[in-house]
């Protein structure tokens, strides 16, 4: 909820993606489903396991090339350990 501006969200509309930020207490009420919010944090939980892997928590590759294929091997992992 810490990015629940009306700036951000038409910043993701902009990039075409669909927001699932629910608003704060204070805030007037937007549509977050919830099936989108739910998978929201699904999203936050792998990230949170993968930044387990410690290459890709402080990312030590220097390139994106590099980066992504330390990032597709812990995914792998996580995959394999589930």
């Amino acid at each position: 909820r810490g990015y629940s501006s009306h700036t951000f969200r038409q910043h993701l509309w902009d990039l075409g993606a669909r927001p699932a930020i629910p608003p704060k207490i204070n805030e007037a009420p937007v549509a977050c489903p919830a099936p989108i919010y739910n998978n929201r944090n699904r999203v936050e939980r792998l990230w949170a396991r993968l930044k387990e892997w410690r290459a890709v928590a402080t990312r030590y590759e220097k390139t994106a090339a590099s980066f992504l294929g330390v990032l597709c091997l812990a995914a792998t992992a996580d995959w394999l350990r589930r």
